[in-house]
């Protein structure tokens, strides 16, 4: 039985870092700017798991590798790309407060 414990609580260790890992966790790790700082990375996907839903943010996580689709949303006359832009400006709005 105590085995049966140990072994459930080490695969609780080990998997729950990579569960915590989102899309924008991931790219901004590995983005210039961010220079490989995890805390600020790993602030920056909690407040993307409180205010976009996944697919926003697997949206979101392209803008650390190309910039310009940022700038493309932004300025696009589609309904979908206006609602998608309000709520990544809330996202980074909220950020940049609660991550600084």
């Amino acid at each position: 039985m105590f085995n049966r414990i140990v072994i459930a609580a080490a695969a609780v260790v080990l998997t729950t870092p990579l569960a915590m890992a989102g899309p924008i966790d991931n790219a901004c790790i590995r983005s210039d700017r961010a220079r490989g700082n995890a805390p600020l990375c790993g602030c920056i996907q909690q407040v993307a798991d409180q205010t976009l839903s996944r697919s926003d943010q697997r949206r979101a996580a392209r803008f650390f590798r190309d910039p310009h689709k940022a700038q493309e949303a932004r300025t696009s006359d589609s309904s979908r790309d206006s609602a998608f832009w309000s709520r990544y400006k809330k996202f980074a709005n909220t950020a940049s407060a609660y991550c600084r």
